[in-house]
């Protein structure tokens, strides 16, 4: 069985995910490297909380549909959410403001 590893780029269907796999191909005449990307549907039962740039893991499979023939099977790395973005900034703005009190306060003050 075929495994790939590769990034979800598509999350609008019920039970499918798109993920896009990247490998390095060899050009014969110029002898350099470039990118090849392809596309992959792949089938998530089993699996929560699937996101756009969640690095997973794709196993070959029976065909489950016409383009469908690989199921994710493990989530290496997840993109980090909305919420844990909004909590980070929320963090961010407390420290700075706390620093500008306290140049505020260090400031000699005119008589």
């Amino acid at each position: 069985m075929r495994t790939k590893t590769g990034t979800i780029t598509g999350t609008k269907m019920t039970g499918t995910v798109t993920v896009t796999v990247h490998r390095s191909v060899f050009h014969p005449v110029y002898k350099k490297r470039f990118r090849r990307s392809k596309k992959f549907l792949a089938d998530t039962t089993g699996m929560k909380d699937l996101a756009v740039g969640d690095l997973v893991v794709i196993t070959e499979c029976r065909p489950l549909s016409k383009r469908k023939c690989f199921r994710v099977t493990e989530v290496v790395e997840r993109a980090p959410r909305v919420s844990e973005l909004k909590e980070e900034e929320v963090i961010e703005k407390t420290i700075h403001r706390e620093k500008k009190y306290e140049e505020k306060e260090d400031s000699p003050k005119k008589a």
